[in-house]
């Protein structure tokens, strides 16, 4: 008996050994047959980079900043050109971006061992990447490497690394559900609109930080092929997050709760691209969508100057719809709407338990009160802090349409070719308008502001006010509580009382304070904080459970 069982712990032990080296085997040659099919090209000397004051050029390419704090770019030519251009012009910019970027994904994960393993994971998960980016687009983000730092050589090479930061979008958004995005936007025409044309307002809630969203760029392109078009993002951004053609036609993007990707397909930024420089109606738009698989599921909002509407792509890893407007608005948030995706189950456990219908629901009672719309009732809905029935939320509660947190806001008059852009902070700055009509006529000297300053959206009031200083003091006072709380360290009462008092209508402050107190063993001053948080508005199902879990712990 005894032989026998040493002979089946040896044959099992063998045949885990094989196992494992067979797994080992196949991971390795997953790895080691990863292609980002880098593109083989030999950058040409196109000129010298020209630099005077707010103004940079380089081979007849323009990048300046304004005195608004937009960055603006122009550039043209085909793929490679653009690529070197943009490069060229803006390499300190491509520097500041990556370094935040990767200093954020440090403090997540401050191991050199695991960034080492992430980077092995985002290889063999991204292993076919360049087969799902077009090659133009391919092209262009190698042009632009090749003005990347090789200080995070140990990520990737420039080009990989560029490549794969656009599909960061799409993996964050799948691994924490996309609580970085929770945008919302909107469009109407018709009888809805002051004028009856086309108007679209959106606001892209991504949150990296505060240095992340420092340096906005508007990009003005006029490419080979395709339609010129104008798009607002980041440094080495070249997918489109909000953008207009030369048609008129219009793309913004919200993300939808999606399962986890199990393979790499074509970045949702990159998708929206493609339909901003080769669409002109709706129809066209759709098509393309068609077309790509992508990782995750976004709503895509299409305005169309031509079809004088908007409607929305819903697309999803395995299916596509497009879905319509009886009347003349349309309301675009986090959540599907269309006959082909409203009862599938993930959408319906979206709409149960996150904010995304409070803010549907917003949206539809704050465009009833400001009908007919026109460019300055849409920044004031954008800018809205306010719930349902104009309840306070307290500043920066994901409920409402301004969350205190959005890269930029935009509005769209497609039939008018205007395009607004917010500057800092978040929505709350002016909107500077950009006509497209004039910008790509040639007629702009870039040398001066090439915004129509006399459509100028003014500031939001509450930047003067009282409320702005107090909502800037909760978010530092929220990460020194935070610090202080995880290393167990007293605060000062009047510290503790500033904090409550800069944004008290919000359960969040509840939240910390409850979490502080539980940290110095204060456990029935923590729960009535706790109890407190939950007596306010809550976006999310998933929060509310948080917070009651932490009572139940402490009772």
């Amino acid at each position: 008996m005894h032989k026998i069982l040493k002979k089946t712990i040896k044959y099992t032990a063998c045949g885990i050994g094989v196992l494992l080296l067979a797994i080992i085997l196949f991971v390795s040659i997953l790895y080691f047959s990863a292609d980002m099919l880098t593109p083989d090209y030999t950058p040409k000397a196109n000129g010298e980079l020209v630099q005077t004051d707010s103004l940079r050029e380089y081979a007849g390419n323009y990048l300046r900043q304004s005195n608004s704090g937009l960055w603006e770019l122009k550039v043209s030519g085909d793929a490679f050109q653009r690529g070197e251009a943009i490069g060229k012009l803006s390499s300190d910019l491509l520097y500041y971006q990556e370094k935040v970027f990767v200093d954020q994904i440090r403090e997540i994960v401050p191991s050199d061992n695991y960034l080492k393993f992430l980077r092995f994971f985002i290889v063999l998960f991204n292993r076919n990447l360049g087969e799902n980016v077009p090659e133009e687009f391919r092209d262009e983000i190698y042009g632009i490497s090749l003005s990347c730092t090789h200080e995070y050589d140990f990520i990737g090479t420039p080009y990989e690394r560029q490549l794969n930061y656009h599909s960061a979008h799409d993996l964050g958004h799948a691994m924490q559900d996309y609580m970085l995005v929770g945008c919302s936007s909107f469009a109407t025409w018709g009888e809805n609109s002051a004028d009856s044309s086309l108007i679209i307002g959106r606001n892209f809630d991504f949150y990296m930080g505060d240095k992340f969203a420092h340096n906005k760029l508007v990009s003005f392109y006029q490419p080979e092929q395709g339609y010129k078009f104008a798009s607002v993002g980041w440094p080495g951004m070249i997918g489109v997050l909000s953008g207009m053609n030369e048609t008129g036609l219009t793309v913004t993007i919200n993300a939808v709760k999606s399962d986890m990707p199990t393979a790499s397909a074509t970045p949702i930024s990159i998708l929206t691209r493609e339909i901003l420089q080769y669409a002109s109606t709706i129809d066209e738009a759709y098509a393309i969508a068609l077309k790509r698989k992508t990782f995750v599921s976004e709503s895509i909002l299409i305005g169309s100057a031509q079809d004088g509407r908007a409607a929305i792509i819903e697309k999803s890893p395995e299916k596509t719809a497009l879905f319509t407007s009886s009347g003349n608005q349309i309301i675009c948030t986090n959540h599907y709407q269309s006959d082909t995706f409203r009862n599938d189950e993930r959408n319906q456990e979206n709409i149960a338990t996150s904010d995304s219908p409070y803010r549907f629901a917003r949206l539809q009672e704050l465009l009833k009160e400001n009908k007919p719309i026109d460019p300055m009732k849409a920044a004031s809905i954008l800018r809205n802090q306010k719930g349902l029935d104009n309840i306070d939320l307290g500043m920066g509660n994901e409920m409402a349409i301004n969350q205190l947190i959005a890269h930029h806001s935009v509005i769209f008059l497609p039939e008018k070719q205007i395009m607004y852009v917010s500057t800092s902070p978040w929505q709350c700055g002016k909107y500077m308008a950009y006509d497209l009509n004039k910008i790509f006529s040639d007629t702009i000297d870039f040398h001066h502001e090439i915004a129509t300053l006399n459509l100028t959206i003014p500031e939001d009031n509450f930047i003067r006010q009282a409320n702005y200083k107090q909502f800037m003091a909760y978010k530092q006072l929220t990460k020194l509580i935070r610090e202080k709380t995880q290393r167990k360290e007293t605060i000062e009462t009047k510290v503790l009382n500033l904090y409550e008092a800069s944004n008290p209508s919000f359960y969040y402050v509840y939240e910390v304070l409850g979490d502080y107190y539980a940290a110095i063993q204060q456990t029935g001053t923590a729960i009535i904080y706790w109890q407190k948080a939950l007596t306010m508005p809550i976006p999310k199902q998933a929060e509310k459970v948080r917070i009651q879990q932490k009572i139940n712990k402490k009772q």
